[in-house]
């Protein structure tokens, strides 16, 4: 799979990228200096079991260049947090999964 590429469109608050023609997004809220990763929706026809993961990796990788804290209401998210501990700087004090 090619690097994922995505574009943060803040007017729908969405973390965007297009695969297989197709638009996958992680919609957010801000507040202060937290991101609150709401939802994420992948197309039924992406194929690529790797996708997901590098998607998300690659969201987080982005909040966390601007200094920003992660607040994972979304079940996918948060599963993925849980197995990928590398990425628990990001939550803020207090946030547990």
């Amino acid at each position: 799979m090619n690097e994922v590429v995505i574009n943060d469109n803040e007017f729908l608050r969405q973390f965007e990228t297009k695969i297989d023609g197709k638009l996958a997004k992680i919609e957010y809220a801000s507040q202060e200096r937290k991101v609150f990763l709401t939802k994420l929706v992948i197309p039924e026809e992406v194929t690529d079991p790797d996708f997901k993961d590098e998607f998300i990796t690659t969201v987080l990788k982005h909040i966390e260049g601007k200094n920003l804290s992660v607040v994972p209401t979304s079940p996918q998210i948060a599963g993925f947090l849980r197995k990928h501990k590398e990425f628990k700087d990001l939550l803020p004090v207090g946030i547990r999964i």
